[in-house]
């Protein structure tokens, strides 16, 4: 989806496509026809933004063999769907029974991390529709903390300076900028928007800044003005939004452990990189506490439980319209991404309930002046 911003520029709107779990070209076909098909019907969208995930096997395929490329873009057409974000953090088996800490591997000190973004820039570029020269990529924050040492992070270091200089290359040949956004994540190296400044504001300002997601931020305990004011390019938002709970409420939280995803849990005392371990006493129960559970943007959890869509609301307002007035926005592509709804409670429907986030983020956007063009 497409928006006119109050300045005069474009907002691409998306959902992101890692929620389903097809990691080859048959599968990601599959998908196009199928689900976005219909989350397209069900929002009324002329045309609808898709955030693609492609796991690396995808993408290799896709550079192997231009004409599989070709066919995927000229399916997205016929679909009425567009593509100007991908989301490259997993790099495999995001759906996999157990995920937990695999999905920062490989992290940003392996090459083949640097091959697997470089591959999914070219492929960008072919996909973009016509009328659009810049896409984004959010990739994971370098690497889990654990394990990082000075050799890792003079790794890192080289291997951003290969991709800062591979996305000038892509640009000058194909015209089209591709910027790389590394997305702060509670319990990594970058794991705030301070530390983000201190390892990437070095970096090549036009092809690599940060991908900010408001549940990962909510988590963090950030201040949305903070986090709007960072300083550094926002490559993209993903609009998302955590769960909560209030003091004393805590055991509530108990229906969201499973097996899949990592819970990092975070209350104003303290820190643990799951939910099991805060539930087991890791966290002080008299203060409210806040989990990485990607929770549906439009609808509410059961009481006691809250989720930060108050904050979601608070950083969209801040990025889209900075400092009150009619500037440009801090950043011009949103990706809804709620990943987690085949690990939610009870029995879901996926396209209605990515249909009805969609529309969520579009009211709130044209509360804010933004039109759907």
């Amino acid at each position: 989806m497409r928006l006119l911003h109050p300045s005069g520029s474009v907002v691409h709107l998306a959902y992101c496509t890692n929620v389903h779990p097809a990691e080859d070209l048959a599968g990601i076909h599959e998908q196009l026809t199928g689900v976005a098909a219909r989350i397209r019907a069900l929002s009324g969208a002329g045309r609808l933004g898709l955030g693609l995930w492609l796991s690396r096997r995808a993408a290799r395929a896709l550079r192997d063999d231009p004409a599989k490329l070709t066919r995927l873009r000229a399916r997205l057409d016929e679909q009425g769907l567009e593509v100007v974000t991908l989301n490259g953090f997993p790099y495999g088996g995001f759906h996999d029974e157990v995920v937990k800490l695999r999905v920062y591997r490989p992290d940003w000190a392996e090459p083949e991390r640097l091959a697997y973004t470089l591959d999914l820039a070219e492929i960008l570029t072919a996909l973009l529709p016509d009328d659009v020269t810049e896409g984004s990529i959010s990739t994971l924050p370098l690497a889990w903390r654990t394990g990082w040492t000075p050799a890792k992070a003079a790794a890192v270091n080289a291997n951003l300076t290969v991709l800062a200089r591979g996305l000038r290359a892509l640009a000058e040949r194909t015209g089209k900028t591709i910027r790389v956004g590394f997305e702060p994540e509670p319990g990594c190296v970058v794991e705030t928007t301070p530390q983000a400044v201190a390892l990437l504001g070095g970096a090549d300002p036009v092809h690599l800044g940060v991908c900010l997601d408001a549940c990962h931020l909510a988590v963090g305990l950030e201040e949305a003005a903070d986090a709007a004011a960072l300083g550094l390019p926002i490559v993209k938002l993903q609009v998302s939004s955590a769960v909560e709970a209030p003091a004393g409420g805590q055991q509530a939280l108990a229906a969201y452990v499973e097996e899949r995803y990592l819970h990092q849990t975070r209350c104003a005392a303290g820190y643990t990189d799951d939910l099991p371990e805060a539930l087991a006493g890791g966290l002080p129960a008299d203060l409210p506490w806040r989990t990485h559970f990607h929770m549906p943007l439009h609808a509410a959890p059961p009481p006691p439980l809250t989720t930060t869509a108050p904050y979601l609301e608070e950083l969209l307002g801040r990025l889209m319209i900075p400092d009150g007035g009619l500037a440009a926005p801090l950043t011009r592509h949103l990706e809804v991404e709620t990943y987690t709804w085949s690990v939610l409670p009870g029995p879901v429907d996926i396209a209605e309930g990515i249909a009805a986030e969609l529309d969520w983020t579009r009211r709130r956007l044209a509360a804010l002046g933004l039109k759907e063009i």
